[in-house]
């Protein structure tokens, strides 16, 4: 059957000499792997270029259910960007992104609101006036709550803990070092509950960051056995 969707490239790998096998996370199957036929040639049809991460496509693919890489007919850009590939902080983001989002997601079935939420999160560091630097870290709580461990507001005020392998609040610091100290728990709560628009007024500093971020990406590895480490935080430390 003919497969029409949008489609966000998360990875690409050459296959052959000419062409490549793409992960992209698409709007009606979820994450798909596609070959693209002589797409490394000067006269491809399909640009090699439409196939870098976080690229958003509109594809026509032949697609057999349970068949692995599916071959790919057409591809044309579906957005395109005018800030990301020329700014090198965004650039990072984007690449940050692409690295979380195929080490974390792995279902091959629909969910447009996943899709929609990496698509809102792209067009804000692509046309955002307002510094980006908070934005990973929302883009990363919010991109928990899809994969299942997203943390829920505290039944309780005042200054908590919170455990980052069993997904609590706790009034007493838990026995294991896995843990948020109280100031980085309300930093937590206030970049989650706050909106993608106005997340950049979240007073962090540098340091407050580059701790959440180590934090954060931990909280993953605690709740997703398959998930490695990240190598693009460190490209992000030295732009940001």
């Amino acid at each position: 059957m003919l497969l029409k969707t949008r489609g966000i490239v998360f990875r690409t790998v050459k296959y052959g000499e000419t062409s490549v096998i793409a992960d992209i996370f698409t709007e009606e199957k979820g994450l798909c792997s596609f070959i693209g036929g002589s797409v490394r040639t000067a006269k491809a049809r399909m640009p090699f270029n439409l196939f870098q991460s976080m690229t958003v496509v509109d594809l026509v693919a032949y697609h057999h259910e349970g068949s692995g890489a599916n071959r790919l007919k057409e591809v044309r850009a579906a957005e395109v960007w005018t800030a990301i590939p020329f700014d090198i902080t965004r650039g990072a983001v984007a690449l940050f992104m692409a690295e979380v989002c195929r080490k974390s997601i792995h279902e091959e079935e629909e969910n447009r609101e996943l899709f929609d939420f990496l698509l809102g999160h792209l067009r804000w560091l692509d046309v955002t006036p307002h510094p980006i630097a908070n934005l990973h870290l929302h883009f990363l709580l919010g991109l928990s709550g899809f994969l299942g461990f997203q943390p829920q507001d505290p039944e309780e005020d005042g200054d908590l803990f919170y455990d980052l392998k069993d997904g609590e609040f706790t009034r007493m610091p838990p026995p294991q070092s896995f843990l948020l100290e109280p100031n980085q728990a309300r930093q937590m709560l206030a970049l989650l509950k706050s909106p993608l628009e106005l997340v950049h007024e979240i007073p962090l500093s540098r340091p407050q960051r580059k701790v959440l971020l180590n934090k954060f990406l931990q909280f993953y590895q605690l709740h997703l056995p398959s998930f490695k480490d990240v190598n693009t935080p460190e490209i992000l430390e030295m732009v940001m």
